[in-house]
């Protein structure tokens, strides 16, 4: 089962790491990012928001509609994004989850965070804006690098709405209920 049959009550459907949590909720979107070297933003006097530092891709399907148990290629594209901007897990500030709502994304999830971060994977604050606006399939990606720009822009780290019991196997702090004030220099996105 994919997404939430819970249509009587839309605003809360959306739950990533809730351990009621029984799909994701379809949403629509879109944010367009302007990219750019840094030189020729300073040269034309952009307001320079963020930087995409580092980034990787992996496919782990398993079968249709499975996932690989170990959470190893997720777990890699991270390693490979932290290598590729030269940070450690202790540079992280945010992360901002793909926090689907499914049962298995969700703890797979988690469990790439502790494979590829260790022990610091406890101490980010992780967040899944899905809570908020749903999925949005080919568009969420672009959403959620904004959502990280803003999050550096601003100091504040988007809650994960509609976390009211978090599924044992989701115990990082994934921000329930409330946004965050925080200085965010470093965000990864993992959407």
């Amino acid at each position: 089962k994919a997404t939430s049959p819970n249509n009587d009550a839309p605003g809360h459907a959306s739950r990533p790491f809730d351990n009621e949590r029984d799909g994701f909720v379809l949403g629509e979107g879109a944010a367009i990012l302007v990219l750019e070297s840094a030189a020729h933003a300073r040269s034309r006097g952009a307001h320079i928001i963020a930087e995409v530092a580092g980034f990787a891709a992996r496919c782990n399907a398993h079968r249709m509609t499975a996932l690989r148990a170990d959470s190893r290629e997720l777990a890699d594209a991270i390693d490979e994004s932290l290598r590729k901007a030269g940070i450690s897990p202790a540079d992280i500030d945010y992360i901002n989850a793909h926090g689907s709502g499914t049962k298995q994304n969700d703890r797979h999830e988690t469990a790439a965070y502790k494979r590829s971060l260790g022990a610091a994977a406890y101490d980010i604050p992780v967040s899944s804006i899905k809570s908020v606006i749903g999925h949005s399939l080919g568009a969420i990606g672009s959403i959620e690098l904004a959502t990280c720009a803003l999050a550096i822009e601003h100091g504040v780290i988007p809650p994960t709405a509609n976390l009211h019991t978090p599924d044992p196997d989701c115990d990082l702090d994934y921000v329930p209920l409330d946004a965050r004030e925080r200085q965010v220099d470093v965000a990864l996105s993992v959407g």
